[in-house]
């Protein structure tokens, strides 16, 4: 056995510790607490605890009420990361957009079409997009999922909008509406300046 070095550090902690006792009370990880919740919000809907230990009968259902209720847990995660997937692509996207420039080139002019196009594709296939995380019960929660990721397409979106202002493409100031203009029709000309 080599000795013990004097720059070596034991990084498990013991009960009598400085951090033991604030890091036990530290929350759980992100999913794990969604897990966590919707395992309490299916107890007192079903009055089943998933700590009790049955036995019989009752521990085949409970069970198969402890497995439907991780399934539901892993659908409604599953539905977080579909909705949290557009706002991955936002820095990207925002990163390409950059480095296009703003003169009128094909290679800006494809990067500004996908970032208008694809957030638009997104919010129009919301239905199929969440399809897979669907309960048939109805008992998967997905109007937040929803919610968050046509905010995600909506922030997309008004990332490509913005380009498209700073390359000049959108009607933004008077002069883009001169072509409007009705004009006065003069009645009289005269050759001395006024």
């Amino acid at each position: 056995m080599s000795p013990k070095r004097r720059w070596s550090v034991n990084l498990k902690l013991q009960d009598n510790d400085v951090g033991y006792t604030t890091l036990q009370k530290m929350p759980s990880i992100c999913d794990m607490r969604l897990v966590q919740s919707i395992e309490k919000e299916m107890e007192a809907k079903s009055g089943y605890s998933v700590k009790d230990d049955s036995t019989g009968s009752n521990s085949i259902s409970a069970a198969e009420n402890k497995q439907a209720m991780a399934i539901r847990a892993r659908k409604q995660s599953k539905a977080m990361s579909i909705a949290i997937s557009p706002g991955k692509q936002i820095a990207m996207n925002g990163f390409m957009l950059w480095m296009s420039g703003k003169h009128l080139n094909i290679f800006s002019i494809s990067i500004t079409t996908m970032a208008i196009m694809n957030p638009v594709k997104g919010i129009l296939s919301v239905p199929n997009a969440f399809r897979s995380c669907e309960d048939p019960d109805g008992k998967v929660d997905l109007t937040s999922s929803k919610a968050l990721f046509l905010l995600m397409n909506l922030a997309w979106l008004g990332v490509g909008l913005y380009k498209m202002a700073t390359m000049k493409l959108l009607p933004l100031t008077s002069a883009d509406w001169e072509g409007s203009v009705v004009w006065k029709h003069v009645m009289e000309t005269s050759s001395i300046p006024p």
